[in-house]
């Protein structure tokens, strides 16, 4: 069979801005394309998004050409297949089952909720990015790892720069040198927080790795702490915007959505018309075919979740937020042994709590120019503003 065939026109500035038109086209005509730019093979249809993720042999995790290394200082869970990935996921697992959110955190959620939405100015135009989705969900993840007094906006400053530096495929010295700087902040700040949760230990991710019976390297449970800032702030911060969004730029399922207390349905549907991880990179470790194409051992193939979301041959009318779908198999918390661990957290945060608490508070609340919200975004993507009028 022949390699796939090759994408030089399409940039990681366009994939930024506006990837989705891109994505499309993709799909019809090239569905499995090496990316000259990236320097992957995009995989944008659904069904091979997740035989990729479901393969775990074939497809590893462990992919030593991705930006994530040098952006976290560490070969971190997200990268490692197996025996070694499953001891580090369970390692902190325990702080996100669901027993321990309802026992633990839901009170706490809705505490913060609260006081957030308090702060708000009722009969003004508010950027909810700024005021509301952000610090909330920064302030609740450092609640459920023990961050101690990481303030909001610290919380928030160190997420994005592990961010920009894991996507950094351009490989850029200056995302790199932020980072640095972000995981010289991060160990300061977690060496300061060891003799605390030795001595209390509590139902945070962080106590729970520390005082476990058999502890992974303290190297490693700082790595899972990154872990969780880099992706457990943005992704329900950039999922909660999205909802806002999605439900004011189409009233009338916002009305049936209040009608019938459809927040759950909501928050599937706001993750697949944007997923807010986009795409992930798998190694390939053995000689294989993907969509009549041969791919060879080596080359690294990148799943397009944003892509796979939107599969004319799974979603009808995939490009619109569509509530009430009669079936909805999206892939934004991937596939496989590296399904997200932070899906429950965001289900319940920005799903049962979050969203329904802020259009009960605002029900009348109106979006003045939905073309002033701007999205950025390729391997993370989501509004970055929202401007929104609180009634």
């Amino acid at each position: 069979m022949p390699l796939a065939p090759v994408n030089d026109s399409v940039g990681i500035d366009a994939l930024t801005l506006d990837p989705y038109p891109i994505y499309r086209q993709m799909r019809a005509t090239t569905p499995v394309v090496r990316v000259t730019s990236v320097g992957r093979t995009f995989l944008t249809k659904a069904a091979y998004t997740k035989m990729v993720k479901d393969d775990p042999e074939t497809f590893s995790s462990d992919d030593p050409n991705t930006p994530m290394k040098p952006a976290f200082q560490a070969h971190t869970l997200m990268r490692k297949d197996g025996a070694e990935h499953r001891r580090e996921r369970m390692a902190m697992q325990m702080a996100y089952t669901p027993k321990v959110i309802k026992q633990n955190w839901a009170d706490i959620y809705r505490e913060l909720t609260d006081r957030y939405l308090d702060s708000l100015p009722r009969g003004e135009t508010v950027d909810l990015f700024g005021a509301l989705c952000g610090p909330v969900a920064a302030d609740i993840l450092t609640q459920i790892l023990g961050l101690g007094d990481a303030d909001a906006d610290t919380m928030q400053r160190w997420s994005q720069q592990l961010i920009d530096g894991a996507g950094n495929f351009g490989w850029r010295p200056e995302p790199f040198a932020v980072s640095d700087r972000a995981n010289a902040e991060m160990n300061a700040h977690f060496d300061s927080l060891i003799d605390y949760h030795k001595a209390n230990p509590n139902a945070s991710a962080f106590a729970i790795m520390l005082n476990a019976k058999d502890p992974i390297p303290k190297s490693q449970i700082y790595a899972n702490l990154k872990i969780a800032i880099g992706g457990g702030i943005n992704e329900p911060r950039d999922a909660l915007a999205t909802l806002i969004y999605g439900l004011l730029t189409n009233p009338d399922q916002l009305e049936e959505v209040k009608r019938q207390e459809a927040w759950g349905q909501t928050f599937e549907e706001g993750v697949r018309w944007v997923a807010p991880i986009q795409a992930s990179s798998r190694l390939v470790k053995e000689d294989c075919q993907i969509g009549g194409f041969d791919i060879p051992k080596g080359d690294t193939v990148m799943t397009i979740q944003a892509s796979a979301n939107r599969d004319e041959d799974v979603f009808e009318n995939g490009e619109d937020f569509v509530v009430f779908r009669d079936k909805n198999p999206h892939q934004a918390f991937g596939s496989g042994p590296h399904h997200c661990a932070g899906a429950h957290v965001a289900r319940r945060t920005v799903g049962e709590i979050m969203l329904p608490a802020l259009f009960e508070r605002f029900p009348h609340m109106t979006m003045p120019d939905p073309q002033a919200v701007k999205w950025r975004g390729f391997g993370f993507r989501g509004p970055i503003n929202l401007p929104v009028t609180l009634n």
